[in-house]
């Protein structure tokens, strides 16, 4: 059976899709909704931020883009009740709607402080809370850096109370305490502190301060951020936040908690002039106890002198001494002097003229005799080393190659000074030089063949014989 014609418009998917998304966001162009957090992951790889909203009977879809998400004042965590604004919109590849999130706040102070006890937790169970990681204030700090408002009573509460107490001098590093970057600020404040700069001298002492305000004003000081630039600071911090009553997370990890921002410069100082009378106390105490030690020793003195013989009974024994070996010496050197002259005049009587002329008639007797036998060795030794050199120039002129030639022998050495020992030793052409026992001759080395003819030597006259004799 054929279908009865329809004037009915026909729509294509994406007409419907995108028609649906245009009418949400007329209809819907700015909301706050209402809902816990669901499904939360922390932001994805592109920096967007994806979850979802719920209550008991519907759900709905989240997005929060990687630019807003930087700038959100409580950013999301699984479970906590907030209130999201922003603007509806529609997702036509999936046929669903979503919020796209602007801002986001917890749902009241049951949702902030239960978010505020989760973070406390977690930060105590890293050991950020921990007494043993306080740090002693200086007692009397010569810098005192104060990371607050620039305006407002509370530094003006600060600075009086300094001036009062007493005066130091104060570095102050301007911050919101209160708002989107406040957080941020206060961390890179206490961070800057500790680096080290060139334009203003490193603070002994750290005061964050703020007055009061409400859970969500103090918020600030609740953040991850600021309560780990606080426990990472190597300058002991007091936290001035508030009023007696307000607790904040900094309050938990600062080295001192101050009930208030006058409180907190009341803490970092002495009173001047309480000190300075402290100090004039001890010093008139100090001067009476040295008063009482001196009299005490004089009169300890005065009893030990009074026990103490006089000086003249301590020298009168060794005076006595003294008088006795003195007359002993005397004795002892006129009977040694005495001695010496008896013994002096004996040997100056064996000393006559007669006696010394026979004492020195001996020696010389006794000289003239040495002297004869030195001359006689002398002369003995000088004829014995005469011989043995004369022997010993015979010997040498025998053994000399020189006296070999005064015989008839040729000494024959190459162009180079080098004996020729051998015929091997020279080649057709070569250099030589004869040397005889009274000249030296050069000659040129010929073959046998084309030498010239000697004569032949007339026979030796000795013995018939046509051979040489001995040259010995």
């Amino acid at each position: 059976m054929a279908e009865a014609p329809t004037n009915t418009t026909e729509y294509t998917v994406s007409e419907i899709s995108f028609s649906v998304k245009r009418t949400i966001e007329d209809s819907f162009g700015f909301v706050r909704v209402r809902g816990e957090i669901s499904g939360y992951r922390g932001p994805a790889s592109s920096g967007h931020c994806y979850f979802a909203l719920k209550d008991e009977k519907a759900k709905l879809d989240a997005v929060v883009w990687r630019g807003v998400f930087s700038r959100l004042r409580f950013k999301p965590e699984e479970g906590l009740e907030v209130i999201a604004s922003g603007k509806l919109t529609s997702y036509p590849g999936r046929s669903s709607y979503q919020i796209i999130v602007e801002a986001l706040e917890p749902a009241g102070a049951g949702a902030l402080m239960a978010l505020l006890e989760e973070r406390r937790r977690k930060l105590a169970a890293e050991g950020l809370f921990d007494a043993d990681r306080k740090k002693p204030l200086p007692y009397i700090p010569k810098v005192i850096g104060v990371v607050t408002s620039p305006t407002g009573a509370v530094i003006r509460d600060i600075m009086h109370r300094l001036s009062d107490r007493f005066p130091t001098r104060v570095v102050i590093w301007p911050v919101r305490v209160q708002g989107e970057t406040s957080a941020e600020e206060v961390a890179k404040a206490i961070a800057g502190f500790n680096a080290p700069s060139d334009h203003f001298p490193r603070p002994d002492l750290l005061i964050v301060a703020r007055g009061g305000g409400s859970l969500e004003d103090l918020w600030s000081f609740n953040e991850e951020a600021v309560v780990r630039a606080v426990a990472a600071s190597d300058i002991p911090v007091i936290s001035a936040v508030g009023h007696e009553t307000d607790w904040t997370l900094i309050d938990h990890v600062a080295d001192l908690r101050a009930p208030t921002p006058t409180g907190a410069a009341e803490m970092a100082v002495p009173v001047r002039s309480e000190l300075i009378a402290t100090v004039a106390d001890l010093a008139r105490r100090l001067a009476a106890a040295q008063a009482r030690h001196i009299e005490a020793r004089r009169v300890a003195l005065r009893s030990a002198s009074r026990a103490l013989p006089r000086p003249r009974e301590l020298m009168a024994l060794a005076r006595q001494r003294f008088d006795e070996v003195s007359d002993r010496l005397l004795n002892r050197l006129r009977a040694y002097t005495l001695g010496h002259r008896g013994r002096f005049e004996r040997q100056a009587a064996r000393l006559t003229p007669f006696s010394l002329r026979q004492a020195i008639s001996g020696h010389r007797r006794t000289l003239d005799d040495l002297a004869r036998r030195a001359g006689r060795g002398v002369g003995d030794g000088l004829d014995r080393r005469r011989v043995r050199l004369e022997n010993s120039g015979k010997l040498l002129k025998t053994l000399s190659y020189q006296g070999v030639l005064e015989r008839g022998f040729a000494l024959v050495r190459t162009a180079d000074d080098t004996p020729v020992r051998s015929a091997s030793q020279v080649s057709q052409g070569d250099s030589l030089i004869v040397e005889f026992h009274d000249s030296k001759l050069p000659v040129v080395a010929m073959p046998e063949s084309s030498a010239p003819r000697r004569r032949k030597r007339p026979p030796a006259a000795s013995g018939g014989k046509g051979e040489q004799g001995s040259l010995f």
